[in-house]
């Protein structure tokens, strides 16, 4: 190993998160943003750094140490971009979506990657979660971490479709509670809302990783010669990550279809049961009010006006009448 010189690195900046020197797989130097350039020609040298929401000012510090292209540095300063791979000249330029689950919605940054030969630098905009634990488990595996930047590559990729999970199960703990609770009862307003906002967020995460199979296929073709070919399969087990996170998306959709559905069924079957209790109580109501309405209007003569038993004759056939509709009604579940 070459023998590595003091080297004083920059003054601490924010934005800047590491910028490190490999050799062998191994860490040999903390380096200056306006030494990565000499660093990355060595052979056998990788130069990794991680930037976060870097001002344009950084950027064209690292553009002018990898001479990297003017339109890559423009989308890099301004985030929203599509999930995509681009080729530079030797250079290529990809953009990732970073999940997390905030306040219980899904909210989205994103990742932006240069990759060289001897250097790849990552540009972190948005909630992500860092990558300092890529790099601190993939230092402890000098023999991978060899490979070179685009090993490198891979883990960060591998790391942010990893990450999807996460956010996935912990929604796919609340869709099981709706699912739960929707053949207890209808759903309210609030409930409704709530399964809208998963519906979408599971959409927008969906899109969000379903271009990444597009990236890793250009990642394993013949036309990039600065993946080496026995990274492709490495990047094939991205692909199915992401495969898998999709299917995951898809099942949950699904289940809040289903769940919206049940409780419309669940809500249709109680109105109707409500109808059914009101049409046999009003049949019922019916009879003593017809009965009622007909001795009412008043005529000199009608019949069994004057019987001495015709009050509680009539009474007694309304009670009667009124009992029998309720048993049948009863019987056939409507009361």
């Amino acid at each position: 190993m070459e023998t590595v010189r003091n080297l004083t690195p920059a003054p601490p900046t924010s934005a800047i998160i590491a910028s490190s020197v490999y050799t062998a797989g191994r860490r040999v130097a903390d380096i200056p943003i306006e030494e990565a350039g000499e660093w990355a020609k060595k052979p056998g040298h990788v130069v990794w750094i991680g930037l976060l929401e870097p001002d344009r000012n950084l950027l064209l510090r690292v553009q002018a140490q990898f001479h990297l292209h003017d339109l890559a540095i423009e989308d890099a300063e301004h985030p929203h971009q599509r999930p995509k791979i681009e080729q530079y000249g030797d250079a290529l330029f990809i953009v990732a979506r970073t999940a997390q689950l905030i306040d219980r919605r899904v909210t989205f940054g994103e990742t932006h990657l240069f990759v060289g030969a001897g250097y790849i630098v990552s540009v972190r905009h948005g909630p992500s979660t860092s990558y300092a634990a890529v790099r601190q488990h993939w230092e402890s595996c000098p023999h991978s971490l060899a490979k070179g930047e685009d090993f490198v590559l891979y883990a960060i990729l591998d790391f942010i479709v990893d990450n999807y999970m996460p956010v996935l199960e912990q929604i796919e703990d609340e869709v099981e509670a709706i699912e739960d609770r929707v053949l207890l009862k209808p759903m309210t307003g609030s409930d409704i809302e709530r399964l809208y906002m998963l519906r979408r967020d599971l959409l927008r995460l969906r899109n969000a990783a379903l271009p990444l199979v597009e990236v890793c296929r250009r990642l394993t073709s013949a036309d990039l010669p600065q993946i080496h070919a026995a990274m492709h399969p490495l990047f094939r087990d991205v692909t199915d990550h992401i495969r898998t996170v999709q299917e995951k998306i898809d099942s949950l959709r699904e289940v809040l279809a289903f769940a919206f559905e049940a409780s419309l069924l669940v809500g249709q079957s109680q109105e109707t049961a409500i109808t059914k209790k009101l049409a046999s109580w009003a049949a019922i109501l019916a009879v003593p009010t017809a009965l009622a309405g007909i001795y009412g209007m008043n005529f000199n003569d009608m019949p069994e006006l004057r019987m001495e038993y015709g009050y509680p004759i009539v009474l007694g056939a309304i009670i009667l009448v009124c009992s029998v509709l309720y048993w049948r009604f009863r019987k056939s579940g409507w009361l």
